[in-house]
């Protein structure tokens, strides 16, 4: 009962500070930085940053997003980020279960967030979040009402082995990368947990996402020739997510049925 009270307050309470690491994984390890060691500084003036300018949220909008000394502009991917990690949380909450359950859940869209501004803003997947992903997804998949590790295992297979197969055939025909390695490991986390009959559904979720980007998007970066690239691992991570706001939903749903 003491857990069910305030692990959920504890969880939103940290969430921003959460957000606030996962912007840096976003920023450093596409970079090839260390995450740990390297103190925070401004990217303009290089500038070592004191705790007040480092407050999840609060500092953003405090400084108007621009560095204290040097006025420059503070991307705002960081600030969205830890926005984002906040709302994974209170959905995580709003799922419900046990507080493992929520703190799972919580772990598993944060990592889905950091892979999906990975791949929005450098256009890579870094094998340190995809690898945790998997194991996460797979520990998903033992909780209750999951669809157990066998399913799980089984859907990782056909998620990866399927774009394996598709990059390999592509290269063969093309002679060429047409779907990086990136999104075949990011395919053994999603796959775990979209199980091997909802794989096609992720697959084609992300194939309208993308479709709507490059739409979007194709002004600003010259149309819609073969050449352009897209952040298909984005869009497989904003799917899956979208897959697991129904599953939720579903269930929430089931005592008022």
């Amino acid at each position: 009962m003491h857990d069910a009270i305030w692990f959920p307050f504890m969880l939103v309470l940290t969430a921003p500070a959460v957000g606030s690491f996962l912007g840096v994984l976003v920023d450093r390890l596409p970079r090839r930085e260390d995450i740990v060691r390297l103190r925070s500084r401004c990217r303009s003036c290089g500038t070592v940053l004191d705790v007040k300018d480092l407050v999840p949220l609060v500092s953003y909008i405090i400084l108007r997003g621009r560095c204290r000394h040097c006025h420059s502009s503070i991307p705002a991917q960081s600030f969205h980020v830890e926005l984002l990690a906040l709302g994974a949380a209170v959905l995580a909450i709003i799922a419900g279960g046990s507080a493992a359950e929520m703190g799972v859940t919580a772990l598993w869209l944060w990592l889905l967030i950091t892979l999906t501004a990975c791949d929005l803003i450098w256009f890579r997947l870094p094998n340190a979040p995809t690898a945790v992903l998997a194991l996460v997804s797979l520990a998903m998949a033992t909780l209750p009402g999951g669809p157990g590790l066998q399913q799980a295992v089984i859907g990782a297979l056909i998620g990866a082995g399927s774009f394996a197969l598709l990059a390999w055939g592509y290269h063969k025909l093309r002679g060429r990368v047409g779907l990086g390695q990136g999104d075949v490991k990011l395919m053994v986390g999603l796959g775990a947990f979209a199980g091997p009959f909802d794989v096609p559904l992720l697959v084609l979720v992300a194939a309208l996402l993308a479709l709507l980007f490059a739409l979007l998007t194709r002004r600003q970066s010259g149309g819609l020739g073969p050449m352009r690239a897209l952040p298909f691992g984005a869009a497989l991570c904003i799917s899956a997510g979208l897959l697991w706001i129904v599953r939720a939903g579903d269930v929430l749903s089931l005592p008022l049925r």
